[in-house]
């Protein structure tokens, strides 16, 4: 039918898109490897030597990172996780800004906008020639970064019909995961920071340039009333995929926005009845989500042994967790609902057991537990995005992904400092994750099944009875409908 038809080219323009996602996971992880701290160790003052750290400072390692050339260490140690926040800190404004920014003049301007100033911005982190820059650098880099992931995770789904939506979100979560393997990889062979700061940017340039003839996403279209705009995009899709031009007619409804109309606000998200509860809950899934996984994520930095390797190994980790979210997500059984509140639980509790089992050495380990922690923690994530992004109607789709990424990112500001706390008590950093995994699995069972249900373009839709109707003939549907 018409939405097979139309969903396979959108694939050829969802596989661009989802590529930033690799270009995403290189940034984000940057810190762990160009922030990495040597073994080192202190000389005495002598009588030829002032009280000057840099002076006495010995590097045991032989690594290249800011960490050596800034000579952060002892009070000036904190900076490496502030330039961590600061990227997170970024991310959660890039958010905010970006998300009902697209809402209002659409998709494709503003990621390509924000594309093209993550790269600009990137390359300035590369040639920083202080921390101060860097440190900025890496604050907007974050904005950019935080801004184009919605928006690039929205418009991927927004290219293709509801039904697949759940694969086109898996697969756009899982690249990430294949990004922070590929990312241990390139440091391992470009040792220098700058240059592995410079390596891991170039992508993004790439990107760019690539994505330039993407499409406006036509459910944005629709929803604005742009309805033969819309139309002309998927007769092109039916064209390029070989199907000839298939008449395309997409039913006008009395809840379509028109061309002039303003797109619903953010304060909706809290006005509205249906949606405030939602945004409330969602936004503490997303924040638990985050802190647990980029938590866990940055242990990694901390193992002991080929931290390339430790790296690699808690990317590779999620990969199985996608099969299980496409699987377990389309079982009516399941659903998203109880999928995602599962595998938050199960997260917290292998992060509880970690604190029962050695470190290392045997069969069942603390290390082994985080990475099925890790695991568990990437499914919950990936489903979050797919869920959240089915219980928003369009017209507010971004500003909802806005809001909940927003308190994901506070989740991600906070994460740098979580394995800190092993100065406290070893076992602290894994009790947090645990009560933050738990909970949150046990808040998002309160969340409505959104499986086998349309998608809604509007808010009145949303509000509407009628809003679950039986789907009309192929060439006089809705954008629900397709």
């Amino acid at each position: 039918n018409l939405s097979n038809v139309v969903c396979l080219i959108a694939g050829e323009y969802g596989y661009e898109v989802i590529n930033y996602f690799i270009y995403m996971a290189c940034q984000t992880m940057l810190i762990i490897l160009v922030g990495a701290v040597p073994e080192y160790h202190i000389e005495p003052v002598t009588g030829d030597l002032d009280d000057d750290i840099t002076q006495r400072v010995k590097f045991t390692e032989d690594i290249s990172s800011i960490v050596t050339e800034w000579y952060l260490i002892k009070h000036e140690a904190y900076k490496v996780n502030l330039a961590g926040s600061l990227f997170f800190a970024g991310v959660l404004i890039g958010n905010v800004l970006f998300g009902p920014l697209s809402d209002k003049i659409g998709r494709k301007p503003v990621f390509l906008t924000g594309l093209f100033f993550e790269v600009l911005f990137g390359y300035g982190t590369a040639l920083a020639p202080s921390y101060v820059v860097f440190a900025v650098s890496r604050l907007l880099v974050g904005m950019m970064n935080g801004g184009m992931a919605l928006v690039c995770f929205v418009l991927t789904q927004e290219y293709v019909g509801k039904s697949y939506w759940a694969m086109t979100g898996t697969l756009t979560n899982m690249t990430f995961a294949v990004g922070i393997a590929l990312f241990a990889a390139l440091g391992y062979y470009v040792q220098p920071w700058r240059n592995l700061a410079t390596a891991a940017n170039c992508p993004g340039l790439l990107l760019f340039l690539f994505c330039v003839t993407l499409p406006e996403s036509p459910r944005w279209l629709y929803s604005r009333g742009q309805t033969e705009k819309a139309e002309d995009i998927l007769k092109d899709f039916a064209v390029r995929n070989g199907k000839g031009r298939i008449p395309v007619k997409l039913r006008r409804t009395v809840s379509t926005c028109s061309p002039d109309a303003s797109s619903p606000g953010v304060f909706q998200l809290i006005t509205h009845p249906i949606l405030r509860w939602r945004t409330v809950v969602l936004m503490y899934v997303w924040y638990s989500c985050s802190l647990v996984y980029y938590g866990l994520t940055l242990i990694a930095s901390e193992d002991k042994g080929n931290r390339y390797l430790s790296v690699a190994m808690y990317g590779l980790v999620e990969l199985p967790a996608y099969p299980l979210c496409m699987y377990f997500i389309n079982k009516q059984w399941a659903g998203r609902r109880k999928s995602m509140a599962n595998f938050l639980t199960f997260a917290g509790v292998s992060c509880l057991l970690t604190m029962f089992v050695p470190v290392s050495g045997t069969l069942i380990s603390a290390t082994s537990l985080a990475l099925l922690g890790k695991l568990m923690v990437s499914a919950a994530f990936n489903i979050a995005y797919v869920y959240t992004s089915e219980l928003y109607p369009t017209v507010i789709r971004n500003a909802g992904l806005g809001v909940c990424s927003m308190s994901c990112r506070v989740g991600g500001i906070l994460a740098p400092f979580v394995p800190s706390m092993k100065s406290l008590h070893t076992s602290m950093p894994f009790m947090v994750f645990c009560l933050s995994g738990i909970s949150a699995g046990c808040l998002g069972l309160l969340l409505p099944e959104t499986l086998n249900k349309p998608a809604a373009e509007t808010l009145d839709e949303l509000s509407s009875p009628t809003y679950q109707r039986i789907l009309q003939p192929q060439v006089n549907m809705s954008m629900t409908e397709l």
